[in-house]
């Protein structure tokens, strides 16, 4: 072998254990490296063998797609792949070269068996924001170039839905080999919603012509119309991946929510771009007014349906003019600034109740806020500098985002009561609450979402849930509150019921500040017994 043999093996081998040639017709023609280290089989037992008998079958449509989708000149992978010996797995590179009558050039070299890699399927969206931030992080450190590529194939619903099962699973699976092998590391690749996809992958193709070539793969997929079209986000340079996917997100959420429709398949990818641009911006100003403390503080009065007088506010929070502040709240849930707003809202709350010994206020807390022991260690030092407020404090757990872990929220929670705050569980009967929270999480006051209080004025079945849910709560020792009570019809339904407070317009709107409102004949205090 000639010198210049020797060093391009040397190369070769520097970044890789084993280097395999597949031929057209599907076999091995060569072999040369530490293949038994790398799958427990001597080299010359892999030559002239079908490459498909090397990689376990979880993985053979993905590199079957690679294979098929690598023109001449061009490189695809790195790729995790499934070897067929039992847990043995490796990345793999593959290069086509012109003027080697097509065969392809593989390097492989020694990976950590990892199963929940290998489900030949796409990632969730969870498991896709994971993997995404560690690549990012990895490619950031060597330099690699890298973009999350957006693909839409326009026309697959309708696949999916003009054949049977056996043929959908069939199609399902290709297209999840398919798009695997595109993405960095064949599993950085998730469905986003209605035919779109989101991968992360090498940069350097152009949009266009990755489009085509996913034209002409899928027109081996399904004799179905599919129109692939593609764009990018360049992520090199990124330093905080995590933000940027949470900006995507966002952004899709946000199209979902309002309906609005998305752009045409070739704007698909800018116009999703845009939109995270403006959620990352919107994100860096929500931030500086809450550091910056650029909100106020409105208060909506809770009455005691028993004595008929206030009980306390809840705090509410607003910025600038605009009166809901659910996209702020929105923002924040989703771009990990929830818990510096819930802590500076209380802050805020904690110092307007030094100033009243008698004023008695609920703050909202966050379910992403109550499980970081952060927050409840700051909250806690808060209440330590203001034994005051000790009694008068109340926080209401919101249902704006779920609580995976309740055991720990409880412990925090418990953590809060011992310290003289009271806990109620906010908006029950609506989004992530339900009875596993009111089963797991002690709490002193559950609030009854409003839209069960307020169709009592209509009659059905909302009286009987309500009363057997008060009923639930007596003998848990936990008191109730009726929130939307906008008529006197609807306070009597929710008296009679049993509910111990009660709160909405027919005892005022929100005020910029916590003024006891005027009593209204329908709820007048009792007189005193002469």
């Amino acid at each position: 072998m000639s010198l210049k043999a020797h060093r391009l093996l040397g190369f070769a081998f520097a970044s890789a254990d084993l280097l395999i040639e597949i031929a057209p017709g599907g076999r091995i023609e060569f072999a040369m490296g530490a293949s038994e280290a790398l799958s427990g089989e001597a080299e010359t037992t892999l030559t002239a063998r079908a490459w498909r008998d090397f990689i376990d079958p979880d993985d053979r449509r993905m590199l079957a797609m690679l294979i098929e989708g690598l023109e001449p000149g061009r490189r695809a992978g790195p790729v995790m792949v499934r070897l067929s010996a039992p847990e043995r797995a490796a990345t793999l590179t593959a290069l086509r070269l012109p003027q080697n009558d097509g065969a392809v050039s593989c390097a492989l070299a020694q990976a950590r068996y990892e199963p929940t890699l290998f489900a030949g399927r796409l990632a969730d969206r969870a498991a896709f924001e994971a993997l995404t931030c560690d690549l990012l992080g990895v490619a950031n450190g060597a330099g690699r170039e890298l973009e999350l590529a957006l693909v839409e194939l326009d026309g697959l619903t309708a696949a999916r839905s003009d054949v049977g099962h056996e043929a959908r699973e069939e199609l399902e699976a290709q297209v999840a080999a398919l798009l695997r092998a595109q993405a960095w590391g064949g599993a950085a690749a998730t469905e986003l919603e209605h035919d779109r996809f989101a991968l992360v992958r090498t940069r350097g193709e152009n949009p266009d012509a990755f489009a085509a070539r996913l034209g002409r793969l899928m027109g081996k997929v399904t004799d179905h119309q599919i129109a692939p079209s593609a764009g990018a986000i360049a992520v090199e340079g990124v330093d905080r991946p995590q933000q940027m996917l949470k900006a995507l997100r966002f952004a899709l959420e946000g199209f979902s929510r309002d309906g609005a429709d998305w752009p045409a398949p070739a704007n698909f990818a800018e116009a999703l771009n845009l939109a995270m641009d403006r959620a990352l911006t919107d994100a860096g100003v929500l931030g500086e007014a809450i550091s910056g403390r650029a909100f106020r503080l409105a208060y909506q009065p809770v009455i005691d349906l028993g004595a008929r007088s206030l009980h306390h506010f809840e705090v509410l929070v607003r910025f600038g003019d605009d009166e809901s502040p659910f996209p702020q709240i929105r923002m924040a849930e989703e771009m990990d600034l929830i818990e510096a707003l819930d802590f500076a809202i209380l802050e805020r709350a904690v110092g307007v109740m030094a100033q009243s010994a008698d004023l008695k206020l609920a703050v909202n807390v966050s379910g992403r806020s109550i499980v970081s022991a952060n927050y409840v260690d700051r909250t806690l030092a808060l209440v330590d500098r203001h034994p005051e407020v000790r009694g008068r404090l109340m926080f209401e757990l919101t249902e704006s985002a779920a609580i995976d872990d309740l055991p720990l929220a409880d412990r925090h929670l418990q953590a809060l009561r011992a310290a003289g705050c009271e806990v109620c569980l906010d908006d029950f009967g609506a989004g992530a609450a339900s009875l596993a929270y009111l089963q797991q999480l002690r709490v002193d006051l559950l609030k009854i979402d409003g839209r069960y209080v307020r169709d009592l004025q209509f009659g059905g079945r909302g009286s009987t849930f309500i009363k057997h849910l008060v009923s639930m709560c007596r003998e848990l020792d936990v008191k109730t509150l009726a929130e939307m009570v906008e008529t006197s019809v609807v306070e009597d339904e929710v008296r009679r019921a049993g509910v111990d407070f009660a709160q909405g317009w027919l005892y005022g709107l929100a005020t910029d500040e916590p003024v006891a409102p005027t009593p209204k004949n329908q709820w007048k205090p009792k007189a005193a017994a002469g």
